[in-house]
């Protein structure tokens, strides 16, 4: 891939492991514990630390469509209920504690440092230009599985998806949280523009899933964590098979490797308005400036080396 999609989706790359220390840093789960969540698993604090934004107002119904890749019944075991343990305003200022207390153990004095304030300051800038709704935001609110569609909305801030449910929040003051912040509006604006091709495609939640599978972004097993049965995951390849998108082996065929690419390139151009705002020379030094927390964050062991996002793979 080359041109303004693979600058797109190198930023994605760069900006992803950056936020996604939250669901995975020990001081994070510490957060949550002392919140009172259970922490003997990770999803209890998943649903709380990315739904809160949403408000107390987002139900199963709307985290499922907001979240999308993961199957109703895995959301009803944890949403309402997070909000019960505490309320998102709550919630909201423990994730900023959280990744104030893991960019610190990660990076050191040099949150402090100059690098990290032009780093954030420029992200900012490009996710304030991030729009308040994808063009897809009917078909993300009305997209194949999504229950309840546009009725299931309870505020405007969960019917407009994660992106603008983050913007919608105070910036930090410190650089470091700023950037991270930076970071999750980037990524879930590109994430509301990604349902929205989904929608495009005709794939249903567990079908983008299959299908993802199918071209190699992850092994199958790594999609289980979405909590769908075997049954639902079954049929869904049958779904697919019927398309002539899959193979009896359960691999992609030509068409269905066609339709992931272009399932792909229109999410890096749903994504493409911030950074085009910020402009190439604001846009190369961000990278450069990324490098090294990226490199650290990569080389902690944090993360899982194989992950749902096919990060590498696509």
């Amino acid at each position: 891939m080359t041109g303004e999609p693979a600058r797109v989706r190198q930023m994605w790359h760069l900006l992803e492991p950056l936020h996604a220390v939250l669901y995975y840093a020990p001081e994070a789960f510490e957060e949550a514990a002392a919140l009172g969540y259970d922490t003997t698993e990770r999803w209890a604090s998943y649903f709380a630390w990315r739904a809160a934004p949403l408000g107390a107002a987002a139900d199963a119904r709307e985290v499922v469509r907001t979240f999308h890749s993961f199957a109703p019944a895995m959301v009803d075991g944890y949403v309402p209920d997070v909000w019960a343990t505490a309320a998102p305003d709550v919630v909201l200022a423990a994730r900023l504690r959280a990744v104030d207390r893991a960019y610190r153990a990660l990076f050191g004095d040099r949150v402090e440092g100059a690098e990290f304030a032009e780093a954030a300051e420029l992200a900012r800038r490009a996710a304030e230009a991030a729009a308040p709704g994808t063009p897809g935001d009917l078909m993300v609110a009305n997209a194949p599985g999504a229950p309840g569609g546009l009725g299931a909305a309870k505020d405007s801030r969960a019917l407009s998806g994660l992106g603008p449910a983050n913007s919608a929040l105070p910036w930090p003051d410190a650089p470091h949280l700023a950037l991270w912040h930076a970071a999750t509006v980037l990524r879930e604006h590109r994430g509301d523009g990604h349902i929205a091709a989904l929608a495009e495609a005709g794939l249903d939640p567990v079908e983008a899933l299959v299908s993802f599978a199918a071209v190699g972004a992850a092994a199958p097993e790594v999609f289980a964590s979405r909590g769908w049965s075997a049954a639902e995951w079954g049929a869904a390849r049958q779904r697919l098979r019927e398309r002539g998108l899959l193979a009896a082996d359960g691999t992609a065929t030509d068409a269905g490797r066609e339709l992931r690419a272009k399932v792909e390139l229109r999410t890096d151009e749903e994504a493409a308005a911030p950074w085009r705002a910020l402009g190439e020379p604001g846009r190369e030094r961000l990278a450069q400036l990324l490098g090294e927390p990226w490199l650290e964050v990569i080389g902690s062991g944090l993360l899982p080396s194989e992950n749902t996002l096919g990060i590498g793979k696509v």
